[in-house]
């Protein structure tokens, strides 16, 4: 598959979006070397405009000024069923709110796959769009992030998420 690229500058640092013809395959915090996702593919070449890209970056930038909620850029992934399923749940959780790694797994029927979830989530391939970051601790806490947590705090700050009052320093 040929891969294309773009740089974003954002407000939790240097994003990396990678695309094909069709749709977004990968959004990577390069500075944090992505080391759940890796790099979807190290000869992707790139650009300064491609459809996908372009509306990719622009719909970021219109989410991190606060006057975007939903995203429509197409997306694809590749991964399990059982990924794929995780990152559907994910989808579904509404700007503003959280879910805790628990609450994933009953959703998708595997109440007792809590730690799986937590995997799957962090190999979500389009980090922001499909939000994993409102994924938090059932105690509200702040748990990991691939784009690192102060990214996630940025993003759940911005959504107007609250987290545990031990989580704020």
């Amino acid at each position: 598959m040929n891969l294309v690229y773009r740089r974003l500058a954002s407000p939790v640092g240097e994003l990396k979006l990678f695309a094909n013809d069709d749709a977004l395959v990968a959004i990577n915090f390069p500075a944090r070397h992505n080391y759940m996702r890796g790099t979807p593919d190290p000869e992707a070449t790139e650009v300064r405009r491609h459809a996908v890209l372009d509306l990719a970056a622009a719909e970021l930038t219109e989410y991190f000024a606060g006057r975007r909620r939903v995203f429509e850029t197409p997306l694809h992934a590749e991964g399990t069923e059982f990924q794929r399923s995780v990152w559907r749940a994910l989808s579904g959780i509404p700007y503003g709110a959280s879910r805790s790694y628990a609450d994933i797994a009953r959703l998708i029927g595997r109440p007792k796959a809590v730690r799986a979830v937590g995997l799957a989530n962090g190999c979500n391939p389009h980090a922001i769009i499909v939000p994993c970051h409102r994924v938090i601790g059932r105690d509200g806490s702040l748990t990991g992030y691939g784009g690192g947590l102060p990214a996630k705090r940025w993003l759940l700050e911005h959504e107007g998420i609250e987290l545990a009052l031990r989580d704020r320093t």
